[in-house]
């Protein structure tokens, strides 16, 4: 045990939560702690350090939060295993035993939906090579046509992997062990995932018909705040787009804050509210990432971000440790589909049919007297009386929707399923119907048991 201590403290810079987290978690990384070893009891580990037993014991929230370590009964508090899977949220979101006759638990867009591929590729007649592997990582006709079409004028502009690349390089870039961040209840599992890994301390803040609710946001901001993560249309799970007076009162609350704005516009292509974005007025203090996989396809592996000329200074320097820049041919494609006009039409004939879907679904939902929020995108978040009640009645009808659990950052009495209704290519009313006898279900898993 002496040996651990020992180890802790000569990597301990900070006598603080974070400081001794961050001690613990380079000697797991450097490999002085491996999976499975015991840590020391909280008042051994704080009478040896100097520290207070409230500080050890946070920075044991922070570790457990992050994954690096685990409670383990009268074992104690061990070091996790790096190799182990871990059940983050996302996995138990999209985890099904069966496959499902009718699959709307996916959030992906309908492929029959995407545009044609075929004239953009037959443009490509050569792969490309760069001239240097320190070239300027966007095409320089790609990023004129971003910046034609993004919210606000970007100070600066890069292409990454999708947005999940996006937020995980933002994270890795600007937030460190303990960390305050606010983000939208609900919330994306796959983002709560990663916040989680980081190890940061995540805050949720409700959501009403315009988004993020001011007077909450300026509660949660009282305290030392590092990042705010939002969606600023089509939100995954509600679907509820931002409005422009509600950005503009966001933007005065947050002015006097310290806090990084990332804005997720993973809907962009198929959303039918206006653009807006924060940025139009704190340009500087804003990431806006928007991704391409809804609405051109999720294979073309493509997000454009735009951030200070710093950040994405810093962004290009992580990923010249690693895979330096998303593909050029990948970007030449997406460039041909963006100027296409039969792609833009066929885009624009998405839109309007997943709106047509969606609509349908939640008149439909209406009609059997559950309302529900949002007005845009792929997803509807439907309230249930008993989530895993409704979640076995309709497996038990071939209809896969998501739970809501996963989605959750603040404390909930009710239940709720997240359902793709851009999959929803049969009957909507009749859908809606099954969706809605299932959300008044009950007993189904006590049955199960």
């Amino acid at each position: 045990m002496r040996e651990v201590i020992s180890e802790i403290e000569t990597r301990l810079d900070e006598p603080t939560a974070r400081g001794l987290a961050t001690a613990v978690s380079r000697s797991i990384h450097e490999g002085a702690l491996q999976g499975g070893d015991r840590l020391p009891p909280i008042r051994t580990l704080a009478h040896h350090l100097g520290l207070s037993p409230t500080t050890v014991s946070a920075a044991w929230a922070l570790l457990a939060r992050a994954g690096s370590i685990h409670t383990a009964g009268r074992r104690g508090t061990l070091v996790a295993d790096s190799r182990a899977p871990r059940d983050g949220r996302y996995r138990r979101t999209l985890e099904r035993p069966l496959p499902f006759a009718l699959d709307l638990s996916t959030g992906v867009p309908d492929a029959a939906l995407l545009p044609s591929l075929s004239r953009a590729l037959a443009s490509l007649t050569t792969p490309g090579t760069p001239h240097s592997y320190l070239d300027d990582p966007v095409l320089p006709e790609l990023r004129a046509v971003l910046v034609d079409d993004w919210p606000y004028p970007p100070p600066e502009m890069t292409v990454v992997d999708g947005a999940m690349d996006a937020l995980e390089l933002v994270i890795r870039t600007t937030l460190r062990f303990g960390d305050r961040v606010v983000v939208e209840h609900p919330s994306f599992p796959p983002l709560l995932d990663l916040l989680e890994h980081a190890g940061v301390e995540v805050v949720g803040v409700p959501l009403d018909r315009q988004g993020l609710v001011p007077d909450r946001l300026a509660e949660a901001l009282t305290k030392p705040t590092a990042a705010v993560f939002l969606q600023p249309r089509a939100h995954n799970p509600t679907g509820t787009s931002m409005s422009a007076a509600r950005a503009r009162s966001l933007a005065r609350i947050l002015r006097p804050a310290d806090a990084l704005v990332i804005e997720d516009d993973s809907a962009s292509g198929i959303s039918t509210s206006p653009d807006v974005s924060i940025g139009t007025w704190l340009p500087e203090r804003t990431v806006h990432i928007r991704s391409f996989s809804k609405s051109h396809g999720p294979d073309l592996r493509l997000a454009a971000l735009s951030a200070s000329s710093d950040l994405v200074g810093a962004i290009h320097h992580q990923r010249q440790l690693g895979q330096g820049w998303s593909s050029r041919l990948l970007q030449r494609l997406l460039l041909g589909l963006l100027i296409d006009p039969r792609s833009a039409r066929e885009i624009t004939l998405a839109r309007a049919e997943y709106a047509r879907r969606r609509n349908g679904f939640v008149d439909g939902l209406q009609r059997q007297g559950i309302p529900v929020a949002g007005d845009d995108g792929l997803n509807v978040w439907v309230p249930v009386d008993d989530e895993p009640s409704a979640l076995m009645r309709l497996a038990a009808q071939g209809v896969g929707v998501a739970p809501g659990t996963p989605f959750q950052v603040l404390p909930e009495t009710a239940g709720h399923v997240r359902v793709t209704t851009g999959l929803i290519t049969r009957n909507l009313d009749e859908v809606a119907r099954e969706v809605a006898a299932a959300a008044h279900a009950t007993g189904w898993g006590s049955r199960a048991r």
